[in-house]
Order: structure tokens, then sequence, then C-alpha cells
């Protein structure tokens, strides 16, 4: 019998908790991390993880699906659990939480006419609200925190693969969102910039339609005597932060830049953050969530392809 323990390893075992409410796509993430190389477990009971974790050290990383499904699930012994074994040593866990707005988990219900783990005679709603409520706690302490309200499964694969492929792990993964004030800040922010003030493109016939990828945008939007000194400011906010907060062991930062309608001024901020943090090296992709909105609403429906 090996008398290996993970602290003789050279690095730490990965260990990530899979977690979110039914219906917000842990089975797809779950797969995901499998297809990276994790050995996943999904529906493990928390009671069963020292005895899972007491062995020789694994020698994958490892992916753990839980949710309220579980027989002994409890909020805060998902949270104590992952607490324990980051204090163990040799273990770099992560607490993945997949997020879900509540009307578009009942839409996705609605969809599959499945019924809801914790209303299986009642409207999903209910089971929605009950298992929303019981997460509160594991979503407050998520180390990563996925918005799947509009991903498709594809896109969530795709956002796995990038935080979790094998040559993000020790890194700091980046990302830079735009959004609309008007539909409320994005979820799992860390931080958040208010473009509001900024020369608005939408008063300008020939760029309304137009949105802040536009060349002509930005250099509508630079034309604000404050632009620059914001821009700078901006820069070396992130500068400071990024190196602090890598050093502190996080590994997901998303920094988010809104206006009122997410289509000009947030876009713009977005896109030009994010070509400075890749040319310093950092591991940064960006989102814009209205203009991602826009642009699926205008794909043809089955009916009319």
């Amino acid at each position: 019998m090996s008398t290996d323990t993970p602290d003789s390893r050279a690095a730490p075992v990965r260990v990530v908790f899979v977690t979110g409410p039914s219906g917000a796509g842990r089975s797809t993430a779950i797969n995901a991390l499998e297809d990276l190389g994790f050995e996943a477990i999904d529906n493990l009971p928390l009671s069963l993880l020292p005895r899972l974790l007491e062995g020789p050290p694994p020698e994958r990383p490892m992916a753990l699906g839980t949710d309220a499904r579980n027989r002994d699930y409890s909020a805060n012994a998902l949270v104590g659990a992952v607490e324990g074994l980051s204090q163990a040593g040799g273990y770099a866990p992560d607490l993945l939480y997949l997020d879900c707005a509540p009307d578009v988990l009942q839409r996705r219900y609605s969809e599959t006419r499945r019924r809801h783990p914790l209303a299986p005679d009642a409207d999903p709603a209910n089971g929605i609200a009950t298992e929303l409520a019981l997460l509160g706690p594991v979503r407050a302490r998520a180390s990563i925190l996925i918005d799947t309200s509009t991903l498709t499964p594809h896109d969530l694969r795709a956002e796995i693969t990038r935080l979790f492929a094998p040559d993000s792990a020790g890194r700091l993964v980046v990302t830079v969102t735009s959004f609309s004030y008007r539909r409320g800040l994005p979820t799992g922010a860390d931080l958040v910039f208010d473009c509001r003030f900024l020369k608005n493109p939408h008063w300008d016939p020939a760029l309304r339609a137009e949105d802040g990828r536009n060349p002509d945008v930005q250099r509508y939007i630079a034309q604000d005597p404050r632009f620059d000194a914001f821009r700078r400011q901006v820069f070396e906010m992130a500068d400071l932060l990024l190196p602090a907060f890598l050093e502190e062991g996080k590994s997901h930062l998303t920094l988010a830049f809104g206006c009122t309608g997410g289509q000009h001024r947030s876009v713009a901020m977005a896109e030009i953050l994010e070509t400075h943090l890749a040319e310093a090296g950092w591991q940064v992709s960006k989102r814009h969530r209205e203009v991602e909105q826009r642009r699926t609403s205008q794909r043809p429906t089955d009916a009319q392809i």
C-alpha cells in the first residue's frame, strides 16, 4: 500500500465541487470536466468524501458533483468540506456554482416537462424557489460562478474548457464583460465600472445601430474629455489588483462595465480593457451580454429556416 499523501506531491491535487440549482447545467459541466481529464463523480454524498480521499492520492484532478437531491445534502456541510479540504494541505479545491435565473429554470422545466426534484407533485416554480433558498450560502461562498441563463450547452462546455483546461491551473482567468443597467448587474461580477457618464453614441443616428466594437463608436466615446482619465485609472486599478488576486489564490475574476443599454459605452470599455490585459499576458476573455442577446434574438427560428 502506498504511503504517499497529498502533501508529498509536487503540486496540489485540484478538486472541483460542482453545484447549483437543478436545470442550471451541472451534468453538462461534469461531463465537460471529465473530457478534460478530471476524474468525475456525480451525486456524491458528502458523508463519503473523507473515505474517497483517505487512500492513496488521486493521480488526476477530481470533479465532484453534488446538489440538493443528495440524501445528506447540507449547504453548510458543503462549504465546510471545501474549507476543510483547503486547510488540509495538498489539495486545491474550487467551489463551482452554476447559477441561473428562476424564470429561465422555469422555462427549461416547461420545455422538458420534467418534475422538479424538490416539488415532484407541485409547480416547478415552488421547487425552484425552495432550492435557490437552500443554496444561498453555497452561492455566496463560490470561488467560481457561471451564470448559465443565456448559455447553450455548447457555450457552457466552452466556458468550462476555458476555465479548467490543464494550462489554466494555478493561473488567474479573467473575464471582461459588458451589460445594461436596465437588465441588472451580471451574476458573479467582482468589479463593476459604471460608464453612463461618458458621451453616448446612441444619440448619433449614424452610430445608434452599431455597438462598442465598432472603431467609430470607440472614437466617438474617446472624444469625451473624461475618457482618457477614466481609461487610465481603470488600467492602473487592473494592473494593481490582478497580481494581488493571483497571489491571494483567486482562480477567476470578472470585471464588468455597464451603461444604459449595454451596446455602446460599456462594450467599448470592455474591448479596450480586454486588449490591454491580453497584451500584458493575462488569460482573458470577453463577453458582451446585451450584444449577444440581441444577436441570439435575431437568429432565424426553425420555422424560418
